[in-house]
């Protein structure tokens, strides 16, 4: 049976690339051959000629991971707009039977494997005569879901929504990580924004990750 966590985020921009990045690293310190795997990415950097996928760049070198850009990703999508929109307009639509051979490419070369979803839990991946969002992904990899989430103003309606749409697809949530933990210099509000999230989802918070941090601080869990 293949072993990870699928992160997926309360929206874009919440920092789940830099969290995921210190999930591999921890794991990977703590002896646990970690790896990192991302369907669908849009919005490449251009390097040196080339195109690069920067969400997976960025974990391979925190991570120090050895894995090459085509095994990291599946689909590599230029424009910054929402991957079935980016699909549609370079004509290469997202096939569940390649993120399903490049994960268990990814499963074969590691111990344990974090996946990394694309914007938010109801994000569209491919919507043409084919419907593919973000929970089809996340069911073919069949992992339980770590939330990414701040504690900043409107993180507690961003966090319930997230869950229970989670829920409602018969999703497994295994926690919430909170990231940018004190950013907002209220740390009355964003210690009572965390205790309503746990309060309403009936779930734990893994971790704190302030900006900057260099490692998740918690053991693996």
């Amino acid at each position: 049976m293949n072993t990870g966590y699928f992160v997926t985020a309360t929206g874009t921009d919440v920092g789940k690339t830099f969290v995921t990045a210190l999930l591999v690293k921890k794991w990977r310190d703590s002896g646990i051959d970690a790896g990192y795997y991302k369907a669908a990415l849009s919005g490449a950097e251009f390097r040196d000629g080339k195109w690069v996928a920067g969400d997976a760049d960025y974990v391979k070198r925190i991570a120090n991971l050895s894995d090459s850009q085509e095994q990291l990703v599946s689909y590599v999508y230029k424009e910054a707009v929402s991957p079935h929109l980016a699909a549609r307009k370079e004509e290469n639509p997202v096939e569940l039977t390649k993120v399903q051979a490049d994960f268990n490419a990814a499963c074969s070369r590691h111990e344990f494997i974090f996946a990394e979803g694309s914007g938010g839990i109801i994000c569209p991946i491919r919507y043409d005569d084919q419907k593919v969002f973000l929970e089809d992904i996340i069911k073919t990899v069949n992992f339980p879901i770590l939330v990414v989430t701040t504690a900043a103003l409107g993180s507690i309606n961003a966090c319930v929504l997230t869950v229970e749409y989670a829920r409602s697809r018969g999703l497994d949530i295994r926690g919430l990580i909170v990231n940018r933990y004190g950013s907002s210099g209220n740390l009355e509000m964003e210690d009572d924004n965390i205790r309503m999230m746990q309060d309403l989802t009936g779930l734990e918070i893994l971790a704190k990750v302030k900006d900057g941090d260099a490692d998740l601080g918690v053991q693996p869990f």
